[in-house]
């Protein structure tokens, strides 16, 4: 057989049966339960229900829930006059016999000896039935404000102009004679020498091929600069990229 060496383990410690260190609680410093005795405590009050009382006990003197009113001395009440406003009261069940002054209304008395003019009431709109052949809103239109038909208002006079009559006008011929535009006009040249003619043809298209010499436009006089003094100039070129490499040229020695 054979034999193994022992290997050493490290120990682990969670399998430690010692107690941790949130194992251990300070004492606390706040209440009167376990408090620390290395430290002062303060007075603790504590705030208890309201006692129930039993039905047959009665409490003879007032409590602070009373308000006593800061006008009332030991001599009796010391304050100015007061007034408050209250609703006005309901009036008995039996009938007033008499009405009061606000019933009369004198400006609704009719005086049999002053004219009246006539007066007429605003009634709601009477129903009309299923069967009732009313127009719609949209069949009435107000009467029109331009032309000479306008109600109520002054217009200036107004022509219409027609066509022209065929028959009964001014310009019907009652003769059947022909007009001047009726006859044909002969042409001169079939009695009279004929004069030269001439037709307007369109321009005829030149060659395919391209002239090798430029023309007057190709030309720009004012950009030429050789005969005059010139200040230098400078082109900018591309911004080129930080990784190109550098151009190198073997030299002979």
């Amino acid at each position: 057989m054979r034999a193994y060496a022992e290997r050493k383990q490290p120990m682990i410690a969670a399998r430690e049966t010692g107690p941790g260190p949130g194992r251990y609680n300070l004492p606390p410093t706040i209440g009167f339960v376990s408090h620390d005795y290395t430290r002062f405590t303060s007075p603790a009050y504590s705030f208890h229900g309201k006692p129930c009382r039993s039905a047959h006990q009665k409490d003879s003197n007032p409590g602070p829930r009373y308000y006593v009113d800061p006008n009332l001395t030991r001599f009796g009440r010391s304050a100015g006059p007061a007034y408050s406003m209250l609703a006005r009261g309901r009036s008995a069940d039996q009938k007033v016999a008499a009405p009061g002054p606000g019933m009369y209304d004198p400006q609704r008395c009719l005086i049999p000896t002053h004219h009246r003019p006539p007066s007429y009431s605003m009634g709601s709109r009477t129903h009309y039935r299923s069967m009732d052949q009313v127009p719609a809103p949209n069949t009435y239109s107000l009467p029109p404000v331009l032309g000479p038909r306008a109600p109520g208002k002054l217009s200036a006079p107004a022509y219409s102009l027609s066509g022209r009559p065929r028959a009964g006008g001014h310009s019907e011929d009652l003769a059947q004679t022909p007009g001047p535009a009726h006859y044909h006009l002969t042409e001169p040249s079939s009695y009279l020498q004929r004069g030269p003619a001439y037709s307007m043809l369109a321009r005829h298209r030149g060659a395919k091929r391209e002239p090798s010499t430029p023309g007057p436009g190709a030309y720009s006089p004012e950009k030429v600069t050789a005969h005059q003094s010139k200040a230098p100039a400078y082109s900018l070129g591309v911004r080129h990229s930080e990784y190109t490499n550098p151009l190198i040229i073997e030299v002979p020695n």
